[in-house]
């Protein structure tokens, strides 16, 4: 982006990758990430963020390359001896990654925000982009099943997916975080990372007044589909969408995205789908989305800033 800085709307893996790419181009001052903080939850008295974990791991070079999320060389050795003692363990805590939710709950304990504290912890890995939690207040992201409503980590980990959804809601109405009202006041354009749309991005545009500016800004909205060949990439979004009535495709992910999005980018392999993203308002834009290596998600990163930039004007 040429002109005014960059918004991305993350979360997950997918997510991650795609802000590794914009940071690799744009400079502290240009870029804001807002991260998906609906996941949040409590394991063993720690206020665990994977979401924000998982970018701010990505940024710092510090990311498990085989799985996107945790860090690299732990071990989970304290995980196995809660098991011993007979405590439910079935949310894997590296040991190394235990210290990052150990200094983040003292910090909060300490009257510290969840903002204030990601900075934080940024500051400390190196990190120099806004990672930015998209509220300081709880959101809980609920997924209604046949068997009863889950939070988001039980439905996700500990059940991996298998209860058939029939909804999902977010519990919980706090404001933005300062950051996120700011980055969005002061935006030039909106990037929609390929996160789940469901999971990762539905809860940010859940707070309060966010979707309708959103809807209302008048700079370029541009998503990425994290669905490709009809497939999820990673996660259970594909199977969500099937199950919560949508085609399971970027036409799909159009439709969703549909009065809050200008341009949906697709992967090379879904080029035949242009027309159907067409049919839902959204320009369709075809790239490699899968982001194998480093050079990929610089790759993908510099064709959104690009129409980004067609999209501004510039």
């Amino acid at each position: 982006m040429k002109s005014r800085p960059v918004l991305a709307l993350a979360g997950g893996v997918g997510g991650a990758k795609l802000a590794l790419g914009l940071s690799r181009i744009l400079s502290p001052q240009q870029l804001t990430i807002v991260v998906n903080t609906g996941d949040d939850e409590t394991f063993h008295g720690l206020h665990v963020s994977p979401d924000l974990d998982t970018v701010m791991y990505t940024l710092s070079g510090l990311a498990n390359p085989e799985t996107g999320w945790g860090l690299a060389g732990d071990a989970f050795a304290a995980n196995s001896m809660l098991k011993r003692y007979g405590v439910p363990a079935w949310f894997n805590l590296g040991d190394k990654d235990i210290g990052t939710h150990l200094r983040r709950t003292e910090l909060l304990n300490a009257g510290w925000t969840l903002s204030q504290v990601t900075a934080e912890l940024c500051f400390r890995l190196g990190v120099r982009h806004p990672v930015v939690p998209m509220s300081d207040g709880r959101v809980a992201t609920m997924v209604n099943t046949d068997q009863g409503s889950l939070p988001f980590q039980d439905y996700f980990v500990r059940l991996r997916c298998e209860p058939v959804a029939h909804d999902i809601e977010f519990r919980g109405t706090p404001p933005p975080s300062p950051a996120f009202v700011e980055a969005l006041e002061g935006a030039g354009a909106i990037i929609y990372c390929p996160s789940n749309p469901f999971l990762s991005i539905a809860p940010i545009l859940s707070l309060p007044g966010v979707r309708e500016r959103i809807a209302s800004f008048r700079g370029p909205r541009i998503a990425v589909s994290p669905i490709v060949g009809g497939q999820a990439l990673r996660g259970p979004a594909a199977k969500l969408m099937g199950e919560l009535g949508f085609d399971v495709s970027c036409a799909g992910v159009a439709s969703w995205y549909r009065g809050i999005c200008d341009t949906l980018v697709m992967d090379r392999a879904d080029e035949g789908k242009k027309d159907a993203v067409a049919a839902f308002g959204l320009r369709p834009e075809v790239a490699g989305t899968v982001m194998v290596t480093d050079d990929d998600k610089t790759a993908l990163a510099r064709c959104v800033l690009e129409l980004a930039d067609e999209g501004a004007g510039t």
